[in-house]
């Protein structure tokens, strides 16, 4: 199945550069640009996009709003945001994710990288770049304004409706570690982790696993470390 890719980015040269990268792939396509968010929302609907390359920095409706618009739409439940930044150590990345984005990449990052978060973010299997994710993720809770005050009493309380085998896979999840990495910490099946996964999804009402990385900080489930 083709991936179609729409892109969104102020800056027409990038775009052009993007489009001949993806569509030089078999099994990818750009579907449709955007040089700003609100035409990025529209376009995601209209051309069926399966990822959205989302610039977060961009006039008018920026890439942040875009983001919640994409993930508070019913009709484009299956739309993954990858926001683009140009550096990766920025508490917008944080609030996209909250927002519903799927990961981020770095504006420099190799085009072998962009493809793979392309690949990944349209499976909905892992997160991009686990690490950088997480550490950056965890950083920012840590820091000013008080993250507790920030949790969300909602998505704490609904912890407990989680099984104590599901919150030990969130754990993991919210450690970076893919499926096959947790199924053998567990000694389970890689299926049998997947559904755990599912399932705690399903009940936190996160979109996909960079969103339960979002939440397992958020409630306090996972505590954040700051070196």
């Amino acid at each position: 199945m083709t991936i179609r890719v729409l892109l969104a980015d102020d800056q027409a040269l990038l775009r052009s550069a993007f489009r001949v990268l993806v569509d030089s792939e078999p099994d990818m396509e750009v579907v449709a640009e955007a040089s700003d968010g609100a035409e990025a929302v529209r376009l995601a609907k209209e051309e069926r996009a399966d990822v959205v390359l989302m610039d977060i920095r961009m006039p008018g409706t920026d890439g942040l709003a875009a983001t919640r618009m994409i993930s508070a739409d019913p009709a484009l439940a299956h739309v993954r945001v990858v926001i683009l930044t140009t550096f990766e150590v920025d508490d917008y990345v944080v609030q996209s994710l909250r927002a519903g984005a799927s990961g981020f990449l770095g504006k420099g990052s190799e085009p072998d990288e962009l493809l793979a978060a392309i690949r990944v973010a349209a499976g909905g299997e892992a997160l991009l770049s686990p690490a950088a994710t997480k550490g950056l993720i965890a950083r920012f809770l840590a820091q000013g304004d008080g993250a507790d005050d920030d949790r969300d009493p909602g998505r704490t309380e609904r912890l407990g409706a989680l099984t104590g085998r599901e919150r030990e896979v969130l754990v993991q999840v919210a450690g970076g570690h893919s499926n096959d990495e947790i199924a053998e910490r567990l000694a389970v099946s890689p299926l049998t982790v997947k559904t755990h996964v599912n399932r705690a999804m399903s009940k936190l009402g996160a979109r996909d696993r960079a969103q339960l990385v979002v939440i397992a900080y958020e409630s306090g489930l996972v505590r954040p470390r700051v070196e």
